[in-house]
């Protein structure tokens, strides 16, 4: 108020510049020389100048509103300019990594910033902009597009089935090295392979717990990995993994681009959903 007012130098306009009668103009400039215990503006017929001191006060409120005008706009240009990501460890460095740059060559305008999590993050307080879950598609207060396949298949390199024989059926994997033996996902794959009875492993395997990494140890020749082609497309193309059985277990679950339902769709996440 005192800005607009030292500005247009009368109590009515400053009102219509920001909304207020002249009134309130007039009560809020009351307060503000209360509080200051000096007179800021001189009444006159038509309108009013500064007095001295509001002379020495008058630049150091505009270098301040500007400072905070400044200090909101780079902010709201981050928050519009920014787009983060919570993701998953493999989905971002096998599927979505790759392909990103094409989403910003399309768009330079927004930066991109990976949340590499498997947790379930709070959209609003941890300031995420969109994330990419595996699941059925249901989580409260979020709108999900199906993205990916979530079903899983055995991987292995040629190195190891040279070493060791290629399974002919989906049984003989139980006398292979299975990577991650303990993995909920095994017995899923076995019995809608057709496997029944008890699933025996015979030999020792290695656990650990992200599919890049069973992924990266299946390349090397350390064993068969249970993983979700759809990460590991490139390799089966080119032939340094091998899918040995044209069989995609599933639990139901598939991987979902999300993002808050409730409000309007910020432009840097329509964008990235439509790309």
């Amino acid at each position: 108020v005192f800005d607009s007012v030292a500005r247009l130098q009368n109590f009515t306009k400053a009102g219509d510049e920001l909304n207020m009668t002249q009134s309130a103009v007039s009560y809020q400039i009351k307060l503000l020389e209360d509080f200051a215990g000096t007179p800021l503006f001189q009444r006159r017929a038509r309108g009013v100048t500064l007095t001295p001191k509001g002379e020495v006060i008058a630049p150091v409120i505009r270098r301040g509103l500007a400072d905070m005008g400044e200090t909101f706009r780079a902010i709201r240009e981050e928050q519009n300019s920014v787009l983060v990501i919570s993701v998953i460890h493999t989905f971002a460095s096998n599927w979505l990594t790759p392909r990103i740059t094409d989403f910003q060559n399309l768009h330079p305008e927004v930066s991109v910033r990976f949340d590499i999590s498997s947790r379930l993050v709070d959209f609003s307080s941890e300031g995420i902009d969109c994330g990419i879950r595996l699941g059925r598609g249901n989580w409260p207060g979020l709108t999900s597009h199906r993205l990916l396949s979530g079903g899983f298949t055995p991987l292995a390199s040629p190195a190891y089935l040279e070493r060791y024989g290629r399974p002919q059926t989906p049984a003989d994997l139980l006398q292979c090295h299975l990577i991650t033996p303990d993995d909920n996902w095994w017995p899923v794959w076995f019995r809608q392979a057709g496997v029944e009875g008890p699933l025996t492993m015979t030999k020792p395997g290695v656990t650990i717990d992200t599919q890049q990494i069973i992924g990266g140890l299946a390349l090397s020749g350390g064993g068969v990995g249970l993983v979700s082609s759809a990460f590991f497309q490139n390799e089966i193309e080119s032939g340094t993994l091998v899918k040995l059985f044209d069989i995609e277990a599933s639990t139901g679950t598939n991987y979902y681009l999300v993002y808050p339902e409730a409000g309007q769709l910020p432009a840097k996440v329509k964008v990235f959903r439509d790309w």
